[in-house]
């Protein structure tokens, strides 16, 4: 169906059709601009710690059967993160200039 379409259908080009549209917003500026390696930076320990509380979810829901070994194990886990999160800001990663 898609050859088909592709093969049979209308192909009309116009500049407004080729401009970029993203959630109704015109483009102010060009597209290529380059972002500071600081945003890449910030962006990948957001999702580093936001997947780490995954963790905690599985925990949460059997913290009973788990006991005192589970929540020995996740005192370790958290401290661990403790640990990474301190590094990071006296590392001066989430300070924006």
């Amino acid at each position: 169906m898609f050859g088909v379409s592709a093969m049979l259908g209308r192909r009309s080009k116009s500049r407004v059709k080729d401009e970029a549209y993203e959630c109704g917003i015109e483009a102010t500026t060009d597209t290529r601009h380059r972002f500071s390696v600081k945003f890449y930076l910030v962006a990948i320990l957001f999702i580093v710690f936001d997947l780490e509380t995954v963790f905690l979810f599985p925990w949460a829901v059997n913290y009973k059967q788990l006991g005192l070994f589970g929540l020995v194990e996740m005192v370790i886990f958290v401290l661990i993160l403790l640990v990474g999160y301190v590094y990071i800001v006296k590392k001066g990663a989430i300070k924006w200039d």
